[in-house]
């Protein structure tokens, strides 16, 4: 018996909700305490992904399987590095001083 394929943007879909549900849940224990915009992000578009599979309308703001757009996906690893106590880093690497 073959099995079809995978589809990619049941695997996208499903992959976001975890991410955000494993940066609220690390955030909770390490006691760090979430702006009223990051709970607000985060349940917006925990909310967005589950009923429309992804979490912004503008096909030029993400790749076309993703379910996050390059922005959300920053935002969300910056919460994750907050929640997670390390310091977060600002701009492109490539322009700092050294």
């Amino acid at each position: 018996m073959k099995r079809s394929p995978p589809d990619r943007r049941a695997q996208a879909k499903r992959a976001a909700l975890n991410a955000l549900r494993r940066a609220k849940r690390a955030a909770d224990k390490a006691g760090v305490k979430l702006s009223v915009w990051e709970g607000e992000f985060l349940g917006s578009v925990a909310e967005r992904v589950s009923t429309y599979g992804r979490a912004f309308g503008d096909p030029e703001k993400g790749a076309p399987g993703a379910a996050l757009s390059a922005r959300q996906g920053v935002k969300l690893k910056e919460i994750v590095s907050k929640a997670s106590g390390k310091p977060r880093r600002l701009g492109n690497p490539r322009n700092r001083i050294r």
